[in-house]
């Protein structure tokens, strides 16, 4: 079984920074692109950045300059780096990423490849 867990998030003033990382553990034979996404009271989800398994990043235009993703391939792990947070970045945040399982069963041993998420973790930027 294969899970995601963020951890990080909270309360932080405008202008401040705050780190959210997310680990991915299981039978996990490979992570593929991993990301976090944002989502805000009666919005839609959206992109906030995404990484490759090479190291290629992807930002949102409303946070390019402000915030960094990266990743640990060895531990499963990617980080998302808030910087200069402003009161429209309050948004639940949620990791995602494409993972193929090492999955051993009945009929022997395969992999499947599915997308995953995390629980969420609420940021708040407020004075």
């Amino acid at each position: 079984q294969v899970q995601l867990v963020e951890s990080g998030g909270g309360l932080v003033q405008p202008g401040g920074s705050l780190r959210l990382s997310c680990a991915a553990s299981g039978s996990i034979f490979r992570i593929n692109a991993m990301g976090w996404y944002r989502q805000s009271p009666g919005k839609q989800r959206d992109l906030v950045a995404t990484i490759t398994s090479d190291g290629s990043t992807n930002y949102a235009d409303s946070v390019k300059g402000r915030f960094t993703i990266s990743r640990d391939n060895a531990k499963n792990t990617v980080t998302l780096q808030m910087n200069s947070l402003k009161p429209e970045d309050t948004a639940v945040y949620y990791c995602n990423a494409d993972i193929t399982a090492d999955i051993t069963g009945n009929s022997g041993r395969y992999y499947s490849t599915n997308n995953y998420w995390g629980q969420g973790t609420q940021v708040t930027v407020s004075s």
